[in-house]
């Protein structure tokens, strides 16, 4: 090849007739070898002409320092990302996770500086189409590779897009790593912050509605332990890596407070670890009085079992436990799985995290503010996420504010010649409650039965029957110590009757 040599950078005649501009760009700062740019120009009667302005071009970009320093490609620089990110190991994994399974297999091989916003959003739009990338084509969708007899587990390929969320994240996460090439001078400018990823989906949580919540409670109350679970989840909206973390020094049953401070995952080997909670803030929960009882009633079935086992108890131990001493949490897909199963032989969709959404949803309708509501759930922004996730339910909660002051007020007075007549499940618990009480049936002192019993009794839910024991205590006719059942008034019942 014969080449026309100049002073910085070279243009040189191949065989073909065409030119190749190559400009020296410095050390490739992940090879550690000479770096050039290059570009190809067909032979023609300006290929002179047009070679020279690509050479100017190069040496333009490599004085202002706007040249890819590096021949790396993406692969390489997820590879050098992942080993200096600072990020979460659960965070990390789901990164990983996604790389491997959508991103590397595609565009991997590709050049970090050839990287640019119509090649993402192309990437994009093929995943919303077909996440295993088919392209339209008709194909047999093998269980096992290698040659084999084919049974009914090898089926024709259908196309299941993969959802704008999960795009989105993938988009983010390129834009991570992208975002510190540009850094460290791989590439000039971050070709994911040009590119437009899917809309963000609209937040839609879908919590159990009160009667189902309440089968689901019923269902799970099989296993005293396990419903103890669920019934925590539902009144706290504690995470479930919180519940598989949490042990009995964190809960102070005298108080009535509940302390989040670890959260359980499984590593890359599948071990059952511990780290912060999401938000890296440990919070603290306060209880009410039924569920303060019911995990006393968990503490002494715990109690009874260490006996048998010649034990003694621990602070340290586990609250919720797959073993008799409580000496090993629970791995959180086991709780997933577990809940998911109870919830197919009821015919009710949901899952473990929908427990979470009742909480907020039923604090939220009651009247309960944002702040308080992103405080129990430990949302961080004071209350920003809250609002953007249950923002359907605030003009609902509006809508019930009206009859929850409703339940505070006085009874109106009503006419010799006219009865009362319960018009919802609530006034129709406390009307019978309240004909016991007068009929002398439930005297000064006496217990009244639970929130959960009344809510099996009468077929209601949990937040029903606590809203009419609510009515009677806001008339004076029952009385609410903490950490006890509700008694009725008239008797001094700060160290219980009964």
């Amino acid at each position: 090849m014969a080449g026309i040599k100049r002073q910085r950078g070279e243009i040189m005649k191949l065989p073909s007739g065409s030119l190749r501009v190559r400009v020296y760009a410095g050390v490739d700062p992940l090879t550690g070898k000479r770096h050039y740019l290059t570009e190809t120009i067909p032979a023609g009667r300006n290929a002179e002409r047009e070679a020279e302005k690509v050479r100017t071009r190069f040496l333009n970009e490599v004085d202002e320092k706007r040249n890819p320093r590096t021949r790396a490609t993406l692969n390489q620089l997820l590879d050098k990302w992942l080993d200096v990110a600072d990020i979460e190991p659960t965070t990390r994994m789901g990164y990983v996770n996604k790389l491997n399974k959508h991103v590397r297999p595609v565009l991997g091989k590709l050049p970090v500086g050839r990287l640019d916003a119509e090649t993402l959003e192309s990437f994009y739009a093929s995943l919303r189409r077909c996440r295993d990338w088919c392209g339209g084509k008709a194909y047999v969708k093998h269980r096992i590779d290698g040659e084999h007899t084919c049974t009914a587990t090898c089926r024709p390929h259908v196309c299941k897009p993969l959802s704008a969320s999960s795009v989105r994240q993938i988009h983010w996460i390129l834009s991570g790593a992208l975002s510190r090439a540009v850094r460290w001078r791989w590439i000039a400018v971050n070709p994911a912050g040009q590119a437009e990823p899917p809309a963000p989906p609209h937040p839609d949580p879908q919590p159990p509605n009160p009667a189902d919540a309440a089968r689901i409670i019923n269902e799970s109350w099989r296993d005293p332990d396990w419903g103890a679970l669920v019934w925590l989840a539902m009144t706290t909206g504690a995470r479930r890596g919180e519940l598989c973390a949490l042990r009995w020094q964190h809960l102070d049953l005298a108080a009535g407070v509940l302390t989040l401070r670890r959260s359980a995952y499984l590593d890359e080997h599948g071990e059952l670890q511990e780290k912060d909670t999401k938000t890296h803030q440990q919070r603290r929960v306060a209880l009410d009085p039924e569920t303060i009882e019911v995990l006393r009633e968990l503490h002494g079935r715990y109690v009874e079992r260490l006996a048998q086992l010649d034990a003694h108890a621990d602070p340290a131990d586990y609250v919720f436990s797959p073993e008799p001493d409580n000496s090993r949490g629970y791995r959180p897909d086991t709780i997933t799985q577990r809940y998911g199963r109870l919830a197919a032989r009821l015919g009710i969709n949901s899952h473990i995290h929908a427990l979470r959404h009742y909480s907020a949803t039923e604090l939220i309708n009651a009247g309960v503010d944002v702040r308080t509501v992103a405080g129990r759930l430990g949302h961080g922004g004071g209350g920003t996420t809250t609002l953007r996730v249950y923002a359907a339910w605030l003009s609902e909660s509006d809508q019930r504010a009206a009859g929850t002051l409703a339940a505070r007020m006085p009874p109106r007075p009503v006419a010799p010649t006219q009865r009362m007549v319960a018009s919802s499940p609530y006034q129709r618990i406390a009307a019978e409650l309240r004909e016991q009480i007068a009929a002398g049936r439930l005297r000064p002192g006496d217990r009244l039965p639970g929130v959960a019993e009344l809510a099996t009794a009468y077929g209601v839910s949990i937040g029903t029957a606590h809203r009419a024991l609510a009515v009677l205590t806001a008339e004076g006719m029952v009385s609410v110590l903490r950490g006890r059942r509700a008694t009725v008034a008239g008797a001094d019942t700060r160290y219980g009757t009964r």
